[in-house]
């Protein structure tokens, strides 16, 4: 029999998760290095847990029409089919067709920080994406539809109590649907996602938020297929400018 415990592994990797958040939150005094350390505990998670077909990173993005969004704490992008991704002197650019989600991470949530965020989500979401046909082996696939990207904020606390209450939900309210935020993860307190089945948000205050919120996002990434098929070409147009 074995002495291997599902329920202690997953409550471990939540632990583990919140224990590195709360250290940094008290161990750091200067803003941006707080700032810095809270992104390098949500990227190594990603880069542990999700497939290898996903790749996590601080990163700006750019479209094939030269237009660059903010830099972007948490970006997870595809690293199987994007042909290129650019890193110039420890700053990476990522074409915009090759993007999952985007995400804000910061120590605290409250209104400031769903605001930026949903700032932040909609400079990517604005970026022009190319979608060519598929060749295959009898013929070729129509251009792939656009999946939509995906973006949320994370934290270790919050500015409001309870943290998943009313007060959070009407911050959440976006003025335009690039500013929604489709998950959030408050690692003390719970997570919370976007029902699109129902058109509104659910809270979910749970003893586990890191664990559970990142078994949702990937639930959510296997139903968002593959990203398109870029047009290089359209990239490429740049080299002669």
């Amino acid at each position: 029999m074995s002495d291997w415990s599902l329920q202690t592994l997953l409550a471990s990797l939540h632990e583990d998760i919140q224990t590195r958040l709360e250290t940094v939150r008290k161990s750091f005094a200067h803003g941006p290095t707080k700032g810095d350390a809270s992104e390098r505990v949500w990227l190594d998670l990603f880069e542990k847990y999700l497939p290898k077909r996903y790749q996590a990173a601080t990163a700006h993005v750019v479209d094939s029409l030269g237009a660059f969004s903010d830099q972007i704490d948490v970006v997870v992008f595809d690293r199987q089919y994007s042909p290129f991704i650019f890193n110039y002197e420890g700053k990476i650019i990522v074409p915009a067709e090759s993007i999952y989600a985007v995400f804000e991470a910061k120590q605290t949530v409250n209104a400031e920080l769903v605001k930026y965020s949903k700032e932040k989500v909609a400079s990517v979401r604005r970026l022009h994406r190319t979608s060519l046909p598929i060749p295959y082996a009898k013929g070729i696939y129509p251009a792939k539809a656009l999946t939509p990207i995906l973006g949320g904020v994370l934290s270790f606390e919050s500015d409001w109590s309870p943290a998943l209450g009313p007060t959070l939900v009407k911050a959440l309210e976006p003025a335009s649907p690039e500013e929604r935020l489709d998950f959030g993860c408050v690692a003390a307190k719970g997570h919370f996602y976007f029902d699109h089945g129902v058109q509104e948000y659910i809270m979910r205050a749970e003893g586990k938020p890191a664990t559970a919120f990142l078994f949702k996002l990937i639930s959510t990434l296997q139903f968002s297929g593959t990203v398109p098929m870029i047009d290089v070409d359209a990239y490429a147009k740049w080299l002669d400018v």
